[in-house]
């Protein structure tokens, strides 16, 4: 049985969407607590096709706020480099909201997970009846590689950005913590109202 309290999740957001977060949570754009100042960081065009992407189960991908099982994604690695038209964002106005498997369960949040980016046409499905065989049907050392290319297995990239899929808003309480760039960052969080033991310098987690 995987231990879900460690089977951590992680979404990536802009340092100035965090006060919002900690007074709503990760709310969806259609919910009604919805950021109206949202700042949006990672490729619009992949955001679009994300909102008309249909699941199995009948609903749109768009429905569900995205976290990833680790960290260094590939499209941190575009967010903070600026390809694919996408705007630069500094690492220091990068925050990782952490929670975990057993935190979106024990707060009763209807949740997917694939074993892969998403909207690749190679990725599977899973649900709450699967959660049990996550760590069979994920792929960790894929998650947790530093580089995604590799001749002898095109499809790394692919597990790398295994998702795990939220259908609610996520209270703020279902957060762990934190992890930041730099202290800079840290401080900001802490004048944000963030207790300093929920937060982390993991500088290591950028590019």
């Amino acid at each position: 049985m995987p231990d879900l309290n460690k089977t951590y999740l992680y979404r990536m957001t802009h340092i100035e969407n965090i006060p919002h977060i900690l007074q709503y949570g990760i709310t969806h754009v259609d919910s009604s607590n919805a950021n109206p100042e949202y700042i949006t960081i990672g490729d619009n065009s992949l955001i679009s096709r994300r909102d008309g992407f249909a699941l199995p189960n009948g609903r749109r991908l768009g429905e569900y706020n995205p976290f990833y099982f680790g960290v260094r994604m590939p499209m941190l690695y575009v967010i903070q480099n600026g390809f694919n038209v996408v705007k630069v964002t500094p690492a220091e106005e990068i925050v990782y909201c952490i929670t975990s498997v057993q935190q979106i369960i024990t707060s009763h949040l209807n949740f997917l997970f694939a074993d892969g980016h998403a909207v690749d046409s190679f990725s599977s499905f899973y649900s709450f009846a699967d959660i049990d065989n996550i760590d069979q049907l994920i792929d960790q050392n894929a998650i947790k590689s530093t580089y995604w290319k590799d001749e002898k297995d095109l499809d790394l990239k692919r597990r790398k950005e295994a998702e795990f899929l939220v259908g609610n808003d996520i209270p703020s309480a279902a957060i762990l913590g934190f992890a930041v760039y730099n202290k800079s960052s840290k401080n900001r969080l802490i004048n944000f109202g963030i207790a300093e033991k929920q937060i982390i310098i993991r500088t290591d987690f950028y590019f």
